[in-house]
């Protein structure tokens, strides 16, 4: 595992040293940001948190059957095209022993919104953050306890300051883990409007880009440029407490930045950034469950009879265990009035096919099957502040490319997916706490080996058009 860990180490530090030779580039630090406090000013406990309030509506039509698929529902009930919600309300404290000992501080986080965190626990409210972080051995912090895991742009910074209402495409699907039911549930067929239950087939909250385990990490600055690694070993198994199959995720994660000024999640600067995360997850599935069989044995009397024979397995005691490996690298430009970022993210192993599918499969069929398959994508994404206003304009264009080595076994077909959105938006800063974002999302969704209105597309043909506006307050 040790050498395991430096490799990974010392292969992200080559790859972002060699970009650093051409580049001077830059944004905020999230690792200390999120993970440390001030020594000598951070309070003992500072009370914070943000509530957003949304409206969303999806123009897609329904198949032919008039049933309507996730992509053209509302996240998170998956019940309707058209509605309001309060997506996140978390409220939260953090803090340190000062003046008993600035060296260790803590961050507690509550999520009390309807969201994917929220819907799998009833509605309750879910704790996302609860960490304690050690400052006493320079360039080795030490974070322990559930936290945002190093990784992607989109899930590490913090998201009352993101500058979209969804997420890519990419990040949605390949990041934003869900997690396999702990028994077999069969995939939920497209529901009919209006619907009653949710198009969701999983029992378990999204990952939330979090887990829990134990982190080192720190921040050394060298002349104009301020470099950051991390290294932690999690149960992978997102926002739920325990490990549930007794193996260990190891992220990693290294980023070069020279600051330009501002400071926080507002900083100013270019960032060059690469991480992987690495490790399996346990999926229950019906080709891994032997079912009941009828057999003929004698009696004492010598006579044949039939009877039922139930193996173990068929009672759900027969998972198998799947790697799941992810990786990307990226660079994020801030100076006012202008934003750009580009990221590249691949993944290898437990790929979500959809929240109607806990099975990682395309309707149960192995050509289908992401719990071997791969996937890829990227997003790139800018902004302008315009000048002497509290305005600002935005643009995103992501790609995601889904299950790209799925042959169709016999067809000469794959079940290969391409997702393009191309989203527009606008912010309307009223403070330096409260914002309106607004939002237009271009969709074009397709099965690429497939006619229209043929195979996959008979469902992904009609996804259009998505409009959202979201308030979000701090405090």
């Amino acid at each position: 595992m040790i050498k395991k860990i430096m490799k990974k180490t010392l292969l992200i530090a080559g790859i972002v040293n060699a970009l650093t030779m051409t580049s001077t580039t830059f944004a905020a630090n999230w690792l200390m940001l999120q993970g440390t406090e001030p020594d000598s000013t951070a309070p003992r406990a500072k009370l914070w948190g943000f509530i957003q309030t949304q409206y969303q509506t999806d123009n897609s039509e329904p198949n032919g059957a008039g049933g309507f698929v996730p992509p053209k529902l509302i996240n998170a009930n998956l019940t309707s095209q058209d509605q309001f919600n309060v997506n996140r309300a978390r409220i939260g404290v953090r803090g340190t022993g000062f003046p008993l000992d600035g060296k260790v501080n803590y961050f507690f986080l509550a999520e009390f919104g309807s969201n994917a965190i929220t819907l799998a626990n009833s509605g309750n409210p879910r704790i996302t953050d609860a960490s304690i972080t050690l400052n006493q051995i320079p360039g080795a912090r030490i974070r322990a306890g559930l936290f945002k895991t190093p990784g992607p742009e989109e899930g590490l910074q913090a998201i009352h300051v993101f500058d979209y209402i969804n997420f890519s495409t990419v990040a949605n699907q390949l990041m934003l883990e869900r997690f396999p039911n702990d028994t077999f549930t069969g995939n939920n067929p497209p529901l009919n409007l209006p619907a009653t239950t949710s198009a969701n087939g999983f029992d378990k909250p999204v990952g939330a880009f979090r887990d829990v385990g134990i982190q080192v990490f720190d921040t050394f600055k060298r002349g104009a440029w301020e470099h950051s690694y991390a290294v932690m070993l999690g149960n992978g198994n997102g926002l739920n407490f325990g490990d549930n199959d007794n193996s260990k995720d190891l992220y990693l994660y290294w980023s070069s930045e020279e600051v330009y000024g501002g400071k926080k999640g507002r900083r100013q600067g270019m960032k060059l950034f690469a991480w992987s995360q690495s490790g399996t997850r346990t999926v229950q599935n019906a080709d891994t469950v032997t079912a009941a069989v009828t057999t003929t044995v004698n009696d004492v009397n010598g006579n044949p009879v039939s009877v039922v024979v139930t193996p173990e397995s068929s009672s759900g005691n027969a998972p198998s265990k799947f790697d799941r490996t992810r990786s990307g690298f990226g660079i994020k430009y801030l100076k006012k009035p202008y934003r750009f970022t580009f990221e590249y993210m691949q993944g290898d192993g437990m790929i979500f096919v959809g929240p109607d599918k806990p099975t990682f499969n395309i309707n149960g069929t192995p050509a289908g099957d992401g719990r071997n398959g791969k996937a890829n994508g990227w997003y790139v994404e800018g902004g302008w502040y315009i000048p002497g206003t509290k305005w600002e304009v935005d643009a995103r264009y992501d790609v995601y490319n889904r299950l790209t080595d799925n042959p169709l076994l016999g067809t000469g077909k794959s079940l290969e997916f391409e997702f393009k959105t191309l989203t527009v938006g606008a912010q309307y800063h009223i403070n330096k706490k409260t914002r309106i974002n607004m939002d237009i999302a271009s969709r074009d969704f397709t099965a690429v080996d497939f006619p229209g209105n043929a195979g996959p597309n008979a469902n992904l043909d009609g996804v259009d058009t998505r409009y959202a506006i979201q308030l979000t307050h701090i405090f």
